[in-house]
């Protein structure tokens, strides 16, 4: 379900396209992470990948349950010259001409911890003879009951892997799509400081424009009285020229950061972003302990060390079952008669008995068995040091980030204090340069340390938010709201 605010910008801005009309709307940093986790084509593509696994799995339980099935030949017509053997064991050529019906129901069911397959089910079959002269044109078959089972011994058991590595991929996957989403929001937001970065660069390039133009006019006005040298005033126009090199700069990385945001939000319509400030900065402490709990508790990673350890287990196991001694059992009991009609083919039923026994024993493969268990265990024991090592990567990548927000928080207020300073320093040197206290030069370097300064603060608000929501993608958990950030697609 689309959120009732995407709901109502969406028809804002086809109402102002309809209208021949390009407005800006004015969002927030929250608001940009609702709407593309909502609607973004890479958050769509995660619930579909989602839904995807949510099914593969659905179809490995299946495996489990019991299995009805219907099997028919309605009708098979056999019109042939076929060789026989007679009865006195003579070949022959002989015109062959019948209609087979066949049906049966069976019910199936495969046991996990074993191997087994055991099923039970009735059949009917029809023959009719199309031979002319013969009397007896039609015949029946019955099979009323029949129980069999197939039993592997030794065998490699996938029923019973397969039943230990779905439910791991299942929960794999609805940790990824909870990452997926978090990554959705990273990114976007992201694109949200590359556009509003440009907005404040433009607006400060269209104020340094002004301020260069006013400084000109009135540095023309002091050297035609002779109170500044031309050199002064040359340098003055230089700088008038750059600051409008800088706004057309502005505009086009504008235009640029608005174009791949709304290309990553999927909107197609004309529409300009006025982003409003994140200057809030959120209060709350993050433990190293509660972040590394929160992460093996939620993040697909856990679940992945997991499943390579009970893949390479099962690769083992089904190395050694494929080198050695190998047998199966199979049999079926039932009940079953022939008669020219249904009621002769259901009285007195004989009694139908089938017991098999498969072997298989390697003589001679020039060690390919055991080739393939030594690779496998060879495999095994290197899945296992990964594993030790990408836990131990694991850890250090969460306090890592945890330190690191903790730095970054203390950051944002010391370039924004920074910043107040470098504005109210640059103001000052402007109007002692208006009444011609300093020259040039002391104003050129009031000005490169507020613009230096601006920049620099936005940078540290762009990396506390960026470090904000990895935060939130390496824990899967908002600190800030206290609840866990792994979800579901709805009815799945």
């Amino acid at each position: 379900m689309k959120p009732t605010i995407f709901l109502l910008l969406f028809f804002f801005f086809l109402t102002k396209n309809l209208a021949g009309q390009t407005d800006t709307l004015s969002v927030s940093l929250e608001e940009i992470v609702t709407l593309a986790q909502s609607d973004a084509p890479d958050a769509l593509v995660a619930e579909m990948q989602m839904k995807n696994r949510y099914w593969a799995y659905q179809s490995v339980l299946a495996n489990y349950k019991p299995g009805l099935i219907f099997r028919g030949q309605l009708p098979t017509l056999d019109r042939r010259i076929s060789l026989i053997t007679a009865p006195n064991g003579t070949p022959a050529f002989v015109k062959v001409s019948n209609l087979q019906n066949a049906a049966s129901v069976s019910l199936n069911q495969n046991i996990a911890v074993t191997g087994t397959n055991v099923y039970a089910g009735t059949g009917l079959s029809r023959l009719d003879l199309l031979n002319p002269g013969i009397s007896n044109t039609h015949s029946y078959f019955s099979n009323p009951f029949f129980f069999g089972f197939n039993q592997p011994v030794f065998g490699y058991n996938s029923l019973k892997w397969d039943k230990k590595i779905a439910p791991l991929l299942y929960r794999e996957a609805t940790r990824e799509y909870a990452e997926r989403m978090e990554t959705v929001a990273f990114d976007v937001s992201t694109l949200f400081f590359d556009v509003f970065i440009a907005q404040l660069n433009l607006r400060s390039a269209r104020q340094d424009l002004a301020n260069a133009d006013t400084l000109y006019n009135i540095s023309k006005g002091r050297f035609e009285v002779g109170r500044i040298a031309e050199t002064e005033l040359l340098q003055i126009e230089l700088s008038s020229m750059n600051a409008n090199n800088a706004v057309q700069r502005a505009l086009l990385d504008l235009q640029t950061g608005t174009e791949r945001l709304r290309n990553f939000l999927g909107l197609k319509q004309a529409v300009f972003f006025k982003m409003d400030a994140p200057e809030n900065i959120p209060v709350f402490s993050v433990s190293p302990d509660d972040a590394l709990k929160y992460a093996n508790n939620s993040r697909s990673d856990v679940i992945q060390f997991e499943r390579t350890l009970v893949e390479a287990a099962a690769d083992v196991a089904q190395a050694k079952a494929n080198r050695g001694f190998q047998f199966g059992i199979g049999g079926e009991i039932g009940f079953s008669n022939r008669g020219a009609n249904l009621t002769a083919a259901y009285k007195n039923l004989d009694n139908q008995e089938y017991l098999g026994v498969n072997i298989q024993v390697p003589i001679l493969d020039w060690g390919r068995g055991e080739a393939i268990l030594e690779t496998a265990l060879t495999n095994q024991e290197l899945s296992k040091l990964q594993v030790e090592q990408q836990r131990v990567n694991f850890e250090q990548e969460i306090l890592l980030k945890v330190k690191q927000f903790d730095l970054l928080r203390n950051q944002v207020e010391l370039s924004k204090r920074a910043y107040q300073v470098s504005l109210k320093r640059e103001e000052m040197t402007r109007n002692r340069y208006y009444i011609g206290k300093i020259d040039v030069l002391d104003l050129g370097v009031a000005v490169t340390e507020k613009e230096a300064a601006r920049r620099s603060y936005m940078a540290a608000l762009q990396a506390f938010w960026l470090a904000y929501y990895d935060l939130r993608r390496i824990t899967l958990f908002d600190f800030e709201r206290n609840v866990s950030l792994v979800r579901r697609v709805d009815g799945y």
